[in-house]
């Protein structure tokens, strides 16, 4: 038989329900899904936490699993040595005591970290696969710096959110080449951490549309009245969004309106003269929705994300793993690219008073995959997917 690969986790921090956990701890214990829980297939066999949590659960987790912990991200590459030593890394910046800036961009180091990966696989003259969680950093430069690296060494490269391989009710998947008129998606949460989330869910929709991505033009970022405002003067569609809603278990009864104190709207402009936006409805909702006009008709589902073992993870860490074993990304990883460089113009937009702001270096232009990564098409988990490990049977 061949030899296990051997994977390298370098993460910020790991306490319980930490992206860390809900992604790394899989990879040693096995992934919960609907058909049962899938033992990996890959070894986590080093570990780099460049901060220790007061809850940290890592420390024990690595003793546990036999992986050695290192002082550095070259040293978990090399596995204490000289060079290269590893056939995959999990780059996990999400969560920890990092600064935020005046437009309200968490400041994590994911690019620093990438920059260390990279310098490992330059100087051993060997690149493997790398998987980079949620958006590639905070501001365009970092994260076009990211991407161009990554290609410059022929590393295998994926990133992004766990939204496009959750449940969707009713299922939705738009063919290749669908003609898209307009969409938008729904959701809540913090508009630099789940903005990301609700961003990269409608960009793995519509990049399925007729001729495939082209790119963002120009983006703005509103809030309060003027949202409310935006939806009567027709830049996002009252009628998309109700129908984004309609399966959307966790919201409240009544008219978003009414619940929604401080709503937030992201209006996005794309280059083939796509329009699209994301609303985000804090105390009103707490799931995920879209919706499209497709040849004048609309289809819409809800995305379903469930708590612990919060298995959308899995379906994700599972893509993650298909990538280790083949070296080649089960989706692009420029749609995670180009919604990094969309978030940063829209919290631009915000910081500059909520002004329209032209984007013509999004020129990011990619074809959407053509076989389906793996993912549940169940309208709701079902089996191992909600039982959280500690009630599983050894």
């Amino acid at each position: 038989m061949s030899q296990r690969k051997k994977i390298a986790a370098i993460l910020t921090t790991y306490f319980p329900a930490s992206h860390a956990d809900v992604i790394v701890t899989k990879f040693l214990k096995g992934f919960p899904t609907d058909d049962g829980l899938l033992p990996p297939k890959v070894d986590v066999v080093s570990m780099y936490m460049d901060q220790i949590h007061e809850r940290d659960v890592g420390v024990k987790l690595a003793e546990e699993h036999n992986v050695t912990i290192y002082p550095s991200i070259p040293k978990a590459l090399t596995l204490g040595g000289k060079e290269l030593a590893v056939d995959g890394v999990l780059l996990i910046g999400e969560h920890g005591d990092y600064a935020w800036n005046e437009k309200m961009q968490h400041l994590y180091p994911r690019r620093f970290f990438l920059e260390q990966i990279c310098g490992v696989f330059a100087t051993s003259k060997r690149s493997v696969p790398v998987y980079s969680d949620k958006h590639l950093s905070y501001n365009w430069h970092y994260a076009k710096w990211m991407y161009d690296r990554a290609k410059e060494l022929n590393v295998p490269f994926m990133a992004g959110s766990s939204l496009p391989l959750a449940w969707r009710n009713p299922w939705l998947e738009h063919p290749l080449e669908t003609p898209i008129e307009e969409a938008i998606s729904v959701a809540y949460g913090g508009l630099d951490s789940y903005g990301f989330h609700a961003l990269e869910l409608l960009q793995c929709m519509v990049e399925r549309r007729s001729g495939g991505e082209t790119g963002i033009q120009a983006v703005q970022c509103l809030e309060g009245d003027d949202v409310w405002k935006a939806g009567n003067d027709g830049l996002w569609s009252q009628e998309l969004a109700a129908a984004a809603l309609a399966d959307t278990e966790n919201r409240k009864d009544g008219v978003m309106e009414t619940h929604c104190k401080s709503p937030a709207a992201f209006l996005l402009e794309y280059s083939d003269g796509l329009r699209a936006g994301v609303l985000m409805l804090n105390g009103y909702l707490r799931g995920w929705g879209y919706a499209a006009r497709v040849n004048g008709q609309i289809q819409g589902a809800e995305v379903y994300l469930p708590e612990a073992p919060h298995a959308h993870f899995s379906y994700l860490s599972l893509n993650i793993q298909e990538l280790f074993l083949t070296g080649i990304p089960t989706y692009p990883v420029e749609r995670t690219l180009l919604v990094s460089g969309a978030l940063d113009a829209l919290m631009e937009s915000r910081y500059q008073g909520h002004v329209r702001v032209e984007t013509p270096y999004l020129d990011v232009r990619y074809s959407s995959y053509d076989k389906m990564p793996i993912r549940p098409q169940a309208p709701r988990p079902t089996g191992a997917s909600l039982v959280p490990f500690g009630d599983m049977s050894p």
